[in-house]
C-alpha cells in the first residue's frame, strides 16, 4: 500500500543539527510534523524504516528527516497514513504549524514539508480531520 504520511516528532530540548545539504538547522523543543510520500518501492514500509532510525537501529541518512529522527533529542511519537492519496504538498500547507524553511521539500515547489506544530494532540486531530489514519504509536511497537 502506498500514499502520503505524516510523522509526529517530539524534540525534547533545543537542538542544532547538520542536515545534509541544508547545513546547520535549529530546532526548538516542540512537536514537529513531517509530511512525506510513500509511492516508491515498498510504499508504507518506509514508515518502518523511519521507526528503525528513530530507535537507533539504522544509521544511514537519505532524507532531511533522517537527520532529525537520528538525534537522541528527537522521538517519533506517532504516524498518520493517507492511503492511496498524493497529498504531500497539500498537507504540508494545511496542517497547523510554522514551516521550517526548505526542509524536506527539495523535490517540489513547497517551502517546507516540516512544521513546528502547536502540539501533538492538535496535530493528530488536524490529521484525523483531513482523513488520515493514525498508525500505531512507537511505544506500542
Amino acid at each position: 500500500m502506498s500514499g502520503t504520511y505524516v510523522l509526529a516528532i517530539d524534540v525534547e530540548r533545543p537542538l542544532s543539527l547538520e542536515v545534509g545539504a541544508l547545513g546547520e538547522c535549529e530546532f526548538a523543543a516542540e512537536t514537529y510534523a513531517y509530511v512525506g510520500s510513500a509511492f516508491g518501492p515498498g510504499g508504507f514500509a518506509r514508515l518502518d524504516r523511519h521507526r528503525e532510525l528513530a530507535r537507533g537501529e539504522r544509521d544511514v541518512r537519505h532524507w532531511h528527516v533522517d537527520y532529525l529522527l537520528g538525534s537522541e533529542a528527537a522521538s517519533l511519537e506517532a504516524t498518520v497514513r493517507f492511503p492511496d492519496a498524493d497529498r504531500e504538498c497539500d498537507l504540508a500547507a494545511s496542517l497547523p504549524g510554522k514551516a521550517v524553511p526548505d526542509f524536506g521539500s527539495s523535490d517540489c515547489d513547497c517551502g517546507s514539508h516540516l512544521l513546528e506544530t502547536p502540539g501533538l494532540e492538535t496535530l493528530l486531530e488536524a490529521a484525523d480531520d483531513a482523513g488520515g489514519v493514525l498508525g500505531i504509536r512507537p511505544e506500542g511497537d
